[in-house]
């Protein structure tokens, strides 16, 4: 096991009508930002749930944050921001309104000319923010438990994330009541989401760590289990309850310290969303598979642990089937062509791309711009 620090600042307020809890987390003395998507909130009664738990308060509502957020609407947000001194945001709703509150709140107190240098810097540059709370909606990204955060950039197709300490939220609201009524199609982002962050921080090389991989055998374990039940019985609170924490665990740094992790699956499918404007999870449900071919000797061990006590497989290459299986149990396609996506135009844009900036990722350090490429090529 490698040495580590750790040290997550968040408070969980977990369950069924905690919302009213934010009457004494909001501060009362400055103006509030509160954050939201498209408006669903005002729809399954979330909104009604916060405007009354912060009744009296000054309440500034900026709407219309995009699923993948993008770095103009955060910006409109931030003027609002700054005109009017506010000193707390309130993110309501999934990763992507997350997401863009932590980069306001970075970028409020950013001391350069254009704050999207955070994202360049990946949040390098941060050395304060305002607070953030955070209201969840859609479990999938642990985005309300964590110090990551991504924005997309439309006129560059860009879509890059940022790291930083000082923009983990104050607390998170977790009421799993809320979710019952999202759509499926979230619901199984959700799942293949969280279950992916698991697999990108265990699916390594043995690192002795047994404890670490537990951990992440539980919740894939779960999710494995809870997953489908969330998608035919949309009512069960019990399930919903546990795919919404399972989710903010599967990416809290939790199970990721002291061990090794890789990340190439997220660093090529962010690209993908950029380019294509697929869900995130679309992308990873693709992208796994092709990062899994490509790097089979170096991750078969880990491979052959995850199959034998996850699924009860008989060897690596039946780990691989079946999570593949599961996927598209959910109803999720695993391959570009599904899409009607070029592969090789794919492959060849995204090797530009990290050629340009120079990257290579991976548990090794050795997914080069070339072998990006050569993942995409394999799930065509």
């Amino acid at each position: 096991m490698k040495n580590f620090i750790y040290k997550n600042p968040t408070e969980i307020i977990f369950g069924q009508g905690m919302i009213k809890e934010l009457v004494t987390r909001v501060p009362a003395d400055k103006p509030v930002l509160f954050l939201y998507g498209g408006g669903s909130i005002k729809k399954n009664g979330v909104y009604d749930q916060v405007r009354a738990a912060l009744a009296g308060r000054n309440i500034i509502e900026f709407g219309g944050v995009e699923p993948n957020p993008q770095l103009g609407t955060c910006l409109k947000a931030l003027d609002i921001v700054r005109r009017e001194s506010v000193g707390f945001i309130l993110a309501v709703g999934g990763g992507s309104v997350i997401d863009s509150g932590k980069f306001i709140a970075a970028a409020a107190y950013f001391q350069g000319k254009d704050p999207w240098e955070i994202i360049l810097h990946k949040g390098a540059n941060i050395t304060k923010a305002l607070p953030v709370g955070v209201v969840l909606t859609i479990p999938a990204t642990g985005s309300e438990n964590n110090g990551n955060a991504v924005i997309s950039r439309r006129d560059t197709q860009e879509k890059l994330m940022f790291v930083s300490p000082h923009v983990y939220p104050r607390f998170a609201i977790l009421d799993p009541a809320v979710t019952l009524t999202i759509p499926q199609k979230q619901v199984r982002n959700g799942i293949v989401d969280a279950f992916t962050h698991v697999l990108e921080q265990y699916i390594t090389y043995p690192s002795s760590a047994p404890l670490q991989d537990r951990w992440a055998e539980s919740l894939l374990q779960t999710l494995a289990e809870v997953g489908p039940v969330t998608l035919k019985d949309p009512a069960n609170y019990e399930a919903r309850a546990t795919f919404m924490w399972s989710a903010t665990l599967a990416l809290n740094y939790l199970i990721s310290v002291g061990v090794p992790q890789d990340w190439s699956t997220h660093r090529i499918s962010v690209e993908i969303t950029a380019l294509y404007g697929l869900d995130h999870a679309e992308t990873l449900a693709i992208v796994l598979f092709g990062v899994w071919e490509y790097k089979f000797k170096d991750k078969q061990a880990k491979l052959e642990q995850y199959g034998r006590n996850v699924w009860q497989a008989n060897s690596a290459q039946d780990a691989i089937d079946r999570t593949e299986a599961f996927f598209r149990s959910l109803g999720m396609k695993t391959r570009f062509s599904e899409y009607k996506i070029n592969a090789e135009e794919a492959g060849r844009e995204i090797r530009a791309r990290f050629t340009k900036r120079g990257v290579v990722f991976g548990e090794h350090g050795d997914i080069t711009p070339e072998a990006a490429e050569k993942i995409i090529l394999m799930r065509a």
